[in-house]
C-alpha cells in the first residue's frame, strides 16, 4: 500500500477534540495539516492512503483562521510612522508582539507624513510571509496624506496635500514608491481624487474612504471608480444625516456596481464607537464589517506619553489623546479584545465576531483563497481559542509561532 511519503515526506500533522470554523460555523471534526497548507483528509485517505504522523488532542478548543490586522500603526513603543535607522527591527517586534494577540498577518500603517518620511520608510516595509519570528506582512497602509482638514483627527495639518494639475504623479511623487503599499486612504471629495481611485485601483492597491467630508453621492462615485473600503467608520467623517448620510450611506446604498461588496473597519475598543453604532454598522451590513485595531506604539505599553507619527499623544486608561486636547489618537486595543468586544456589544454569534477579523479582511484584500478561512489548500495560519475568545496558541503556516504558558498540548 503506498504512503503518503509517495506525494510528499513532510509530515502530516491532524489536530483532534476541536471545534474547526469552515463555512461560517464552528464544526466538530479535525485539522489536517502538511507542508502549511490545510489538507483535504479525503483526498488523504482515498487517492494517498495517507495518514498522520503526528496527532495533537486540542482539549475542546476553537480552531479558526489567524486575525488580519489591516490598520495598525505601531505598538510596544514602535511607530511606523517615524523614520529611525532602527525601522526594520522596530517592525520585526511589533509582527513578533502581535502573534499573542491572534494577528498572523497584518498591513502597517503610516498616518499624514512628510514626503520624507514616506520615502525613507517605505522601501523597508518589504511583504513576507510569517513565521516563527512573527506576523506576515502584507504590505502598507497609507493613511494620508490627501484627506480633509475638517476631519483630519490626529493627523498633522502641515503635512495634509491635495491633488494639483499632476493628480496621480503627485501621489508617486509623496509617497516615492508604491511597491508595498497594499491600501490608500483618502478623501474622496478632494478635486481629481477620481483618476487617482482609477490609477490605484488597476494597480491593485485597496482604496479606502476616510478623513473626508464627502457626502453620499461623492461616495458613491468613489466606489464605481474602485474604492472598496471605509477607515474607521464614524471615526473622522460627517455624522450620519438623515437627508444626507455621508459615507455611512454606502452601508445601504443601492449605488454600489452588481457583484461588488464595500468593507467597512471598526475600531471596537469600547471607546471609538459607542456600542450602539457598532450595533447599528453591524445590523446594516455584516458581511463588510472588518475589525481594525488602530493600534498605536502606546499598544502594549504603560500609559503617558506617545507617538503617532508626527504627534505627541498621551494614553489615559483606555483612552488615547492628542496631547493637550480631546481629539482621539488611534487605540491601545489589541486585536483579540477588539474581536471579544464586538461579540460582546452586538450578540453576534462567535462565528461572526471572528470571521470580522479574519474572513472579511481577506475578501478586501483579494486574499481570502489563502487567508482568512479554514479552507482545503489555504495557508495553515490559524489560532486555537477557548470559548471566551482568549487566543491559546497561534500556528503559522502550521507550525506553533505562540503559545500561552499555563495551555500545553
Amino acid at each position: 500500500m503506498p504512503s503518503n511519503k509517495s506525494v510528499s515526506d513532510a509530515p502530516i500533522v491532524q489536530f483532534t477534540n476541536c471545534r474547526i470554523l469552515r463555512g461560517h460555523r464552528l464544526q466538530r471534526e479535525d485539522l489536517w495539516v502538511r507542508e502549511g497548507k490545510i489538507l483535504n483528509p479525503e483526498k488523504l485517505f482515498f487517492d494517498e492512503k495517507g495518514s498522520a504522523d503526528i496527532q495533537l488532542d486540542c482539549k475542546d478548543s476553537i480552531i479558526a483562521p489567524g486575525f488580519i490586522d489591516v490598520q495598525i500603526n505601531g505598538g510596544f513603543g514602535v511607530d511606523f510612522s517615524l523614520a529611525t535607522e532602527d525601522f526594520k527591527s522596530g517592525i520585526d517586534l511589533v509582527s513578533q508582539k502581535i502573534l499573542s494577540h491572534g494577528v498572523t498577518s497584518f498591513c502597517p500603517t503610516l498616518v499624514t507624513s512628510p514626503p520624507s518620511v514616506y520615502h525613507q520608510v517605505l522601501p523597508q516595509i518589504s511583504i513576507r510571509n510569517g513565521g516563527a519570528h512573527g506576523a506576515g506582512i502584507l504590505g502598507a497602509h497609507l493613511e494620508g496624506p490627501f484627506i480633509s482638514k475638517e476631519k483630519k483627527g490626529a493627523h498633522p495639518e502641515h503635512c495634509l496635500r491635495t491633488f494639483e494639475a499632476g493628480a496621480f504623479q503627485d501621489l508617486l511623487a509623496t509617497y516615492g514608491s508604491l511597491e508595498c503599499v497594499r491600501i490608500v486612504t483618502l478623501a474622496p471629495e478632494m478635486k481629481r481624487s477620481s483618476e487617482v481611485i482609477r490609477e490605484l485601483t488597476k494597480q491593485g492597491i485597496c482604496v479606502s474612504l476616510g478623513h473626508s467630508v464627502a457626502n453620499l453621492s461623492q461616495a458613491e462615485e468613489a466606489v464605481q471608480h474602485g474604492a472598496t473600503f471605509i477607515t474607521h467608520l464614524f471615526n473622522a467623517m460627517l455624522p450620519f444625516h438623515h437627508r444626507d448620510p455621508g459615507i455611512v450611506g454606502l452601508l445601504t446604498s443601492d449605488r454600489i456596481p452588481a457583484g461588488r461588496r464595500v468593507f467597512y473597519g471598526m475600531i471596537s475598543d469600547g471607546i471609538h464607537t459607542n456600542p450602539a453604532a457598532l450595533r447599528i454598522a453591524h445590523r446594516a451590513h455584516p458581511k463588510g464589517l472588518v475589525l481594525v485595531t488602530d493600534a498605536i506604539a502606546g499598544m502594549g505599553l504603560a500609559p503617558g506619553r506617545h507617538t503617532l507619527g508626527q504627534q505627541v499623544v498621551e494614553i489615559d486608561g483606555l483612552n488615547t489623546y492628542i496631547a493637550g486636547t480631546k481629539t482621539l489618537s488611534g487605540s491601545v486595543a489589541t486585536m483579540d479584545t477588539c474581536v471579544r468586544h464586538f461579540q460582546e456589544a452586538t450578540g453576534c454569534s462567535v462565528e461572526t465576531a471572528l470571521e470580522a477579523a479574519s474572513l472579511h479582511p481577506a475578501q478586501l484584500l483579494g486574499i481570502e483563497h489563502k487567508k482568512g478561512t479554514l479552507n482545503y489548500d489555504s495557508d495553515a495560519d490559524f489560532l486555537m481559542l477557548n470559548d471566551d475568545l482568549y487566543v491559546q496558541a497561534t500556528y503559522i503556516a502550521g507550525e506553533e509561532v505562540w503559545r500561552q504558558d499555563a495551555f500545553s498540548l
